[in-house]
C-alpha cells in the first residue's frame, strides 16, 4: 500500500538541548491538520547525517510527503541537504538557478561557503515563493525546509498551497464522570467504528467544570454524528455535560 500523509524530521542540536524551543514542529501539525493532511509522524534528531538518514528514510516508509526543518545553511552544521541526498540515494549537485539567484542578491564575490546554499539532491527543483527570493527545495516530494521559524512558516504555506488533503470533521464531548465510567462504550464504539478516531483525555484542572473531555473525528461527518450518537445512547445518565 502506498504510503499516505505527512511525516516530519526536525533537525538541530539546539533543539535537543534546549538552547532553542521548537516552533516549527507545532505549527506543521496546525496547518496539517487545517489543510486535512494526517501526520503520521515527527521525529527531532541531531546535526548528524547518519541519524538524519535513518530518520528521513523512516519518514519515507510512513508518509506520502516529508517535511524536514533545519540544517540547510552555509554553516558547518549544515548537513541537511547530504543527509537527504543519501537516504534517497542520489548525489549532491549545484543547482545553477540557485547559483544564479545567490548572485543576484549578493554584492560583489560571494564567499565559497555562502554558495553551498546553491547545493541540493540529485534531482531536486525549486518551487518559487510569491514575495521571497529563496524558494522552496523540494525532491520526490521531500520538502527541505528552514529551521528559522518565520521562514519555515512562509515556506511550508507555499508547499502546502500545492497539496491536496481532506478535512477531518470532529465533535467533542465533556463528561461529568471519569474515564473508568465510560470506558465501555467507548471501548464498543470503537471497535464497531474503526474508521472514526475516539480520543479520551481525563482531565485534573479543579477550575475546569468536566472531568473528560472525547473528540470524535473523521472525514465523514455522517460517520462522525453516527458515533457521537451511539455514545451519548450508552453513556452513563448524567454523564454528559455539554457537546461541541
Amino acid at each position: 500500500m502506498e504510503p499516505m500523509g505527512a511525516a516530519a524530521v526536525i533537525i538541530g542540536n539546539e533543539v535537543l538541548t534546549a538552547k532553542v524551543v521548537d516552533a516549527n514542529g507545532p505549527y506543521l501539525i496546525q496547518r496539517l491538520r487545517e489543510v486535512g493532511i494526517p501526520l503520521r509522524s515527527l521525529e527531532i534528531v541531531p546535526d548528524e547525517v547518519d541519524l538524519i538518514v535513518e530518520a528521513v528514510a523512516r519518514a519515507r516508509l510512513r508518509a506520502r510527503y516529508v517535511f524536514t526543518s533545519g540544517g540547510i545553511g552555509p554553516t558547518h552544521d549544515d548537513v541537511t541537504v547530504r543527509a537527504v541526498a543519501l537516504a534517497m540515494g542520489r548525489g549532491v549537485v549545484r543547482l545553477p538557478e540557485m547559483v544564479e539567484l545567490l548572485n543576484q542578491r549578493g554584492s560583489g564575490r560571494l564567499h565559497p561557503e555562502v554558495m553551498r546554499l546553491a547545493d541540493a539532491p540529485e534531482g531536486a527543483v525549486l518551487v518559487p515563493q510569491p514575495g521571497h527570493w529563496f524558494p522552496v527545495l523540494t525532491v520526490e516530494e521531500v520538502f527541505l525546509l528552514p529551521g528559522v521559524p518565520q521562514l519555515f512558516r512562509s515556506q511550508l504555506d507555499t508547499v502546502l498551497g500545492r497539496l491536496s488533503g481532506t478535512p477531518v470533521h470532529v465533535r467533542m464531548l465533556y463528561l461529568g464522570v471519569g474515564e473508568g465510567a465510560i470506558a465501555g462504550v467507548l471501548d464498543r464504539v470503537a471497535l464497531d467504528m474503526p474508521h472514526v478516531a475516539i480520543g479520551s483525555y481525563p482531565m485534573f484542572d479543579a477550575s475546569l467544570d468536566y472531568a473528560v473531555k472525547v473528540t470524535v473525528e473523521s472525514v465523514d461527518p455522517a460517520a462522525v454524528e453516527d458515533a457521537v450518537g451511539r455514545l451519548q445512547r450508552g453513556l452513563p445518565e448524567g454523564a454528559l455535560l455539554r457537546t461541541e
